[in-house]
């Protein structure tokens, strides 16, 4: 889906609205689309207004606000550098929106704009992992065709601004496997999912980003990617198809890099909607109010780990101590015992339903899950939080997952798995939160967000809060929409591994709306 027009070409915004949606007997992503709108459009008017979308605005056309915002635009092109850039807080050019998409992993999506002239590309957000990549010069992608969607494929030839990583570069991990310095630096990444991985070389290219601010500036930052020529395991079916951006703490990730060139502080936030939608800011570090706990760094690789130690479960309070790792790029959370164990019977004695008894082969990877009247429209359960160092509590907003097994008939799951030994903490623990992860402090932070909001971070001082838990809190009432999963059969969605998986469902998903604001140049 590439943006049309050179890189002189005055700024057009766009609102784009993405249905995805399998049928129920697809085997693939054969239904997913995009219908293009401009961001003024009677078409757009009409769909924000019927979901009454905050903080969007129309000028009327032919008036003078109509062609002065459009002016805005073209005026935002000028002085691009990054001199402009030093210390800003920025995001994707095409728009800070994120989307969590049932159909590819449950996993949230942003769209990024790479090279000369640009391509761009449909990424998922992992903070589990290291390297950003996209498909290039393929010998083994996924399918770049989905229903209507067309994905676009990267290639240094075709791009006047990509140059080599050559096997001297200190970014070049694997300098061992090269046939000299000045060859091209190859890479091979192994993600946890079963027989999952990225392969090719190393290049360096523009990845275009945007001022949050007044002046929306444009920002062409040079950054160093994976040109994937071989993908192998989920990256072939429904998880991350388009492309993978890492965030890790790895010098190679974009975080790392656009703090180490001055362009943003060494910080970036990441806001998980319970509607779907989000945002992800680089520089961000966060507000004076939000809840913090220490980073625990392994030298040897370093990550967003946390020390938990307690659950609080409803009335239920165990004190126990492990890490867990924050990993946007799983789709559920995994715990080890005893904390998977004393976590799910607290939340099992604590709710209202019956619990379901899945068929032994129906395939459902959750323990734990209850039965819903055809009637029932919210689900009351038990609050979960999970206490951290320093006293903060993790809030868990939406630890459930709905799935219709037929036609009436609904459950709703436990979305935690159990897990032989890593404990992570997937995105849907992090639902309704603005997390930040500042690596300058080695402080996550969070608080509870509805991602629509913007404020600015300004200079922070360490927030050490001391939080009182009552010992009986009133129950949750988690709601549906934003996990609902329809199956024709009683199947539910597959087991997924950790870090970069894929939750293929192979059911008829239901219909996820989104708007991105998408730019061309």
């Amino acid at each position: 889906m590439a943006i049309a027009g050179s890189r002189s070409r005055p700024l057009i915004r766009l609102w784009v609205v993405l249905a995805a949606a399998l049928g129920p007997a697809a085997s693939s992503a054969t239904g997913l689309g995009f219908e293009f709108h401009h961001r003024f459009s009677d078409r757009v008017r009409q769909w924000a207004e019927a979901r009454a979308i905050p903080g969007v605005w129309w000028p009327e056309k032919g008036a003078a606000e109509y062609y002065a915002a459009l002016a805005h635009h073209d005026r935002a092109l000028r002085g691009r550098s990054l001199a402009d850039a030093g210390g800003s807080d920025l995001t994707f050019v095409d728009g800070n929106a994120t989307v969590r998409l049932s159909s590819l992993g449950f996993l949230h999506y942003a769209i990024v704009a790479l090279g000369t002239p640009n391509v761009t590309f449909l990424v998922a957000l992992d903070t589990g992992s290291d390297l950003f990549w996209v498909p290039c010069d393929c010998l083994q992608c996924a399918p770049t065709e989905y229903g209507n969607l067309m994905f676009d494929i990267y290639s240094p030839s075709r791009s006047s601004t990509s140059q080599s990583i050559l096997c001297n570069n200190s970014l070049c991990d694997l300098q061992n496997s090269c046939p000299g310095a000045t060859s091209s630096c190859p890479y091979i990444v192994q993600y946890l999912s079963e027989n999952t991985s990225s392969s090719g070389v190393l290049v360096e290219d523009i990845l275009y980003l945007t001022i949050e601010d007044a002046t929306a500036r444009v920002v062409e930052a040079p950054i160093v990617f994976g040109c994937g020529v071989v993908q192998t395991g989920s990256f072939l079916r429904s998880a991350a198809p388009n492309g993978l951006f890492g965030l890790g703490m790895e010098k190679i990730s974009v975080p790392s890099i656009l703090s180490s060139k001055g362009l943003t502080s060494n910080s970036f936030s990441m806001c998980f909607g319970r509607d779907g939608f989000g945002r992800i800011t680089f520089g961000h570090k966060g507000s004076s109010d939000q809840q913090e706990t220490a980073l625990i760094i392994d030298s040897r690789h370093p990550s967003y780990k946390i020390n938990i130690n307690g659950i609080i479960v409803g009335n239920s309070s165990t004190n126990m101590v492990f890490s867990a790792i924050v990993d946007s790029g799983t789709s559920f959370t995994y715990l080890a015992d005893p904390a998977y164990t004393n976590l799910a019977e607290s939340f099992d004695e604590q709710v209202q339903e019956k619990r379901y008894k899945a068929d032994a082969n129906a395939g459902f990877p959750f323990d734990y899950c209850y039965e819903l009247s055809p009637t029932q429209t919210t689900i009351s359960g038990p609050k979960i939080n999970l206490k951290t160092d320093g006293g903060s509590a993790l809030p868990v907003n939406d630890p459930i997952i709905v799935i219709e097994i037929q036609k009436m008939q609904s459950v709703y799951c436990l979305a935690v798995l159990k897990s032989t030994g890593l404990n992570i903490i997937g995105q849907n623990f992090l639902t309704g939160l603005r997390v930040v992860f500042d690596r300058e402090r080695l402080i996550l932070g969070w608080k509870n967000f509805d991602c629509y909001s913007l404020e600015n971070s300004g200079n922070l001082s360490v927030h050490n809060s001391s939080t009182t838990h009552p010992a009986a809190p009133a129950p949750s009432t988690y709601t549906q929409e934003a996990t609902k999963v329809r199956s024709n059969t009683a199947q539910a969605p597959a087991a997924v591994a950790p870090s970069i998986h894929s939750s293929h469902f192979f059911t008829s998903l239901f219909l996820t709306s989104l708007i991105f604001s998408l730019v061309s140049l």
